[in-house]
């Protein structure tokens, strides 16, 4: 049974890294004592290494320990042999373009439909939607293929923001990005909101944290979805 969360962001304004998110951890992870950590979104072009001491920091307040998947020499052993496995944030198209070049996106997602507890913020929830397309991220690098883990039929659309009112920025919304979006394609998109989270159960998915979540479906209104189970 799948068990997920798919957080907007791992650090909310005044807060540490992951602050908000450990107490849900410690009871999401009760009974494991070591993570896998993917860290191949690489926030601001840091290196795996400096990521990975980062996360290992933040869950050694909730005694876990972290270990880099880059760290194996075998990567989809890795995969399969984790207690429980984390993707932080970052670049999405440097993390989708890593997890096709190690070839361990399909054991990614064997591993996480088999029950292996998993953790994605930001990048790392991106991926798990149908593909990556709605990320917020500049395209650094071109992934062989746009398509994700597919763990939820929809996409993820994190740190979504709403339109300021008053505001004289001349930009596009998010909301007008993902109008954009569904001319092409049918994929439902969620906007995440900064704080919340989903937690994915087998096929139950709810929504966690304190804020309603905008979901988006091709020729349709958007809908704001409440606190609890989506279904």
């Amino acid at each position: 049974m799948k068990k997920m969360i798919i957080a907007s962001t791992s650090t909310v304004h005044g807060s540490s890294y992951l602050e908000y998110l450990l107490p849900t951890l410690t009871s999401f992870f009760k009974g494991i004592k070591t993570i896998l950590f993917i860290p191949y979104a690489r926030p601001s072009g840091i290196s795996y290494h400096d990521y990975t001491t980062l996360v290992s920091k933040a869950f050694a307040t909730i005694n876990l320990d972290v270990n880099g998947i880059d760290e194996f020499e075998n990567p989809i052993t890795a995969l399969q042999k984790a207690e429980a496995i984390f993707t932080g944030g970052g670049n999405t198209f440097e993390l989708v373009n890593q997890l096709y070049k190690n070839e361990v996106l399909a054991t990614l997602k064997e591993v996480i439909d088999n029950g292996t507890p998993y953790l994605g913020t930001s990048a790392g929830s991106n991926i798990c939607g149908v593909s990556m397309m709605n990320t917020n991220d500049m395209p650094i690098v071109y992934p062989p293929s746009f398509t994700t883990l597919g763990c939820i039929p929809f996409n993820i659309n994190a740190h979504y923001l709403d339109p300021i009112k008053g505001s004289k920025h001349m930009g596009e919304t998010r909301e007008t990005r993902i109008k954009e979006f569904h001319v092409f394609n049918e994929t439902p998109v969620l906007g995440l909101r900064e704080g919340s989270w989903l937690e994915v159960l087998g096929d139950e998915i709810y929504l966690r944290g304190k804020l309603t979540a905008r979901f988006f479906q091709k020729d349709k209104p958007a809908i704001e979805l409440q606190i609890g189970n989506l279904k």
